[in-house]
């Protein structure tokens, strides 16, 4: 238990990592001890063995674990705590699983944006809150595709008003500015903006208590308005961000602005959109393309 807090600390001080990574770092080896006592020699095998037959993981949850395993048994040889790492010339093959980005309809989307205008003269004191709220935030995420996470984090000081931008606190507590481009979007957030500032907490959204919203309460209020606007498709918040950045590409943005407006560490993770457009383009050439019917 020692050598693990040791390590995680190790994390903390020279990765700059989030404290949702540090977790995952911590429940994977955690998890790894608890099968594997003899942690100076163990059986590598048996534990993948276990997550894949036992447990049914996915070969992207496995290969996870290895990697942090390799780390952990790196940092102790480095530290002379043990002599060799018994990842020592062991090497794993995983079938890479390519999942396309799940994206909602432009009809889906207007339809929630449908759901957000309402007379709000018609709402109560904290239904008039409650809403305000709401059609900022889905809004913002439906405009700019940042993560629900990085919406949750905002502050009113992140707020640039003369510029019309946000300071985005993006995963690896890398930042970013984004532009609200949307007028309807800006003028829901200056809205927001407003009633917050009779607010001691600085965080853009907050929950009906006065606390800084959570990620439960983010998804709560998608889930809403999505059963609203009688949305059919199983979703998240994070089709949002799948469609925003799948219709930028499909309408002729460049794919490093798209990498630098999503925040991707690489543009090969931004690169797995462009096959959804192509796909996407496939399909209404074979529907509508009259050539096909001559």
């Amino acid at each position: 238990m020692e050598r693990i807090e040791s390590f995680i600390n190790f994390l903390q001080a020279t990765k700059n990592l989030s404290v949702k990574s540090l977790n995952a770092y911590k429940y994977d080896l955690y998890q790894f001890q608890a099968f594997e006592p003899n942690e100076n020699s163990p059986d590598l095998f048996a534990f993948i063995s276990y997550l894949k037959f036992d447990l049914k993981l996915k070969d992207t949850s496995i290969r996870r674990k290895i990697v942090t395993l390799k780390n952990y048994y790196n940092y102790l040889v480095d530290r002379d705590i043990i002599t060799r790492s018994p990842f020592f010339n062991l090497k794993f093959k995983f079938k890479q699983e390519k999942r396309l980005p799940k994206t909602l309809s432009i009809a889906d989307i207007s339809k929630i944006l449908n759901c957000l205008n309402i007379d709000v003269a018609t709402l109560s004191s904290f239904g008039r809150q409650s809403y305000i709220r709401d059609a900022a935030l889905l809004d913002l995420l439906i405009s700019t595709g940042i993560r629900i996470g990085e919406a949750a984090s905002l502050t009113v000081d992140d707020v640039m008003m003369t510029e019309r931008t946000l300071l985005i606190h993006g995963k690896g507590r890398k930042q970013r500015i984004i532009y609200i481009s949307s007028p309807t979007t800006w003028n829901r957030l200056v809205t927001l903006i407003k009633e917050r500032r009779r607010c001691k907490d600085k965080h853009l959204f907050i929950n009906r208590y006065g606390n800084p919203i959570s990620l439960h309460g983010i998804e709560d209020i998608f889930s809403k308005y999505a059963k609203k606007a009688n949305i059919k498709v199983k979703s998240t918040p994070h089709y949002l961000r799948h469609t925003f950045a799948t219709n930028l590409l499909a309408n002729g943005a460049d794919l490093r602005s798209v990498q630098e407006i999503l925040g991707h560490a690489s543009v090969a993770t931004t690169q797995i959109y462009t096959e959804v457009t192509t796909k996407r383009k496939k399909q209404v050439l074979k529907k509508y393309n009259y050539r096909n019917k001559l």
